[in-house]
């Protein structure tokens, strides 16, 4: 029989996994690490837990059948993480009222994790930090609570997650993985875990600290390059050609990279370069970059707002916003753009009718500060105003005909937010 790898462990060691987190980024790990390991999920919103123990996967990205696995168990109760000696946290990092990295859910999870780690355990961290809060803040309070040393008695990796929601195509198993780790132990040890789910490979990196950082990178790079853009619709605006054909024409040269015009949203793109600015600023460096990039990306939503009201200013108007997510075919509100105009409308004293397909699948209580009519039908009805705010596929089927005729009103304007339309059709494109 052929010799297993020792990886610093006993051959006879058996590999039993505890996530923690059980969303758009530990589901997809729980089922593919319960391929080949024992897995226990462990998520804190019991509803989940019963929902996915049901199978119903309320992200819509995995059906009955892909929940239902011999070696996978989702679980609520914490002391049922007990039996594993691998655990892999993956939940979310916020930014806080001021703008701020938010870690108050990873703390306490790592608070409980490091009153049952035990000696040979495997700690690895998904979540989108700041260089140095692995080895600064996180391994301190395992080694406080338990006792134990980190690279001695335990060992820890960090490999950032990349999941796309609402993305068929670039899934876990076939986006190439970042791993890394502060010692041999670890290094090997990540290597051969994340070796056996990822098949896009592993790129692993000398310190956590590169890792951290490299997440940082990958996301702030898309927000500054979206704010150039977004300064670029502008000025096409002005000038009175569409910002799209613009866009495409440049990207017919092959090192062009594309990037559209927007409202960035989501858990990444529109959290991730605060993080690093935070961390630039902590170590008396400028952030001027990101930071104007984030008032050019900010002022995207007063421009929209200020072109709606151009003509209409003491009008009290009826307006059909089509889309809510923070991007197209995807159940997730995060830090949305479209919820974004619905609070400034809301400043101006204006309830909006809102329809978007994904709504049903979301809890209510996430729209407390907002006010909108919801729409679960789309009708005609004598709207002054159409606002087309994410690309949902049932959008782009909509010609200009079917779209136009939701208001009775001829005087209807269009402000297609995602260029799904001819020009010379709306009154307003990014």
């Amino acid at each position: 029989m052929k010799k297993l790898p020792r990886h610093g462990l006993k051959k006879n060691f058996k590999e039993i996994i505890g996530i923690i987190g059980v969303g758009y980024v530990g589901l997809p790990l729980a089922l593919n690490f319960g391929k080949f390991f024992k897995t226990f999920a462990y998520d804190i919103n019991k509803k989940r837990i019963s929902e996915l123990n049901s199978g119903k996967d309320r992200n819509l990205d995995f059906n009955k059948k892909q929940l239902s696995k011999k070696n996978l168990n989702f679980i609520d109760d914490h002391r049922l993480l007990k039996n594993c000696n691998n655990f892999i946290i993956t939940l979310p990092t916020p930014l806080n009222k001021r703008n701020m990295p938010d870690l108050k859910m990873v703390l306490e999870a790592v608070k409980k994790l490091s009153k049952i780690i035990k000696r040979k355990d495997f700690v690895v961290f998904e979540s989108t930090f700041y260089p140095g809060t692995v080895e600064k803040i996180l391994i301190p309070i395992i080694e406080k609570n338990s006792n134990l040393k980190c690279g001695k008695d335990f060992h820890i990796g960090y490999s950032p997650e990349r999941i796309n929601p609402g993305d068929k195509k670039h899934k876990l198993e076939n986006i190439k993985k970042i791993t890394s780790s502060n010692s041999k132990v670890g290094k090997k040890k990540i290597k051969y875990l994340y070796g056996k789910i990822i098949k896009a490979g592993l790129f692993q990196v000398s310190s956590i600290k590169s890792a951290e950082l490299s997440k940082l990178l990958e996301n702030s790079q898309r927000y500054v390059n979206i704010a150039l853009v977004n300064q670029i619709s502008t000025l096409c605006n002005r000038m009175n050609i569409q910002t799209k054909e613009v866009i495409d024409a440049a990207g017919s040269k092959w090192n062009f990279m594309k990037f559209y015009p927007g409202l960035v949203g989501g858990h990444c793109v529109a959290v991730d370069p605060l993080y690093l600015s935070y961390i630039q600023n902590e170590f008396g460096l400028s952030s001027s970059l990101v930071d104007i990039s984030k008032e050019i990306n900010n002022n995207k939503i007063k421009e929209i707002i200020k072109n709606i009201f151009r003509e209409n200013k003491n009008k009290k108007l009826k307006i059909l916003l089509l889309g809510a997510t923070f991007k197209e075919n995807c159940p997730d509100f995060r830090n949305s753009g479209s919820l974004s105009i619905i609070k400034s409308l809301n400043s101006k004293k204006i309830i909006p009718d809102l329809h978007d397909p994904y709504l049903r699948y979301f809890n209510s209580k996430a729209f407390n500060n907002y006010k909108f009519k919801k729409i679960v039908k789309i009708k005609p009805s004598n709207y002054d105003c159409i606002v087309i705010s994410v690309a949902h596929k049932m959008y782009k089927e909509l010609s200009y005909k079917k779209i136009r005729i939701l208001s009775k009103k001829k005087s209807c304007k269009i402000y297609d937010l995602k260029s799904m339309l001819p020009r010379d059709k709306v009154h307003f494109q990014l």
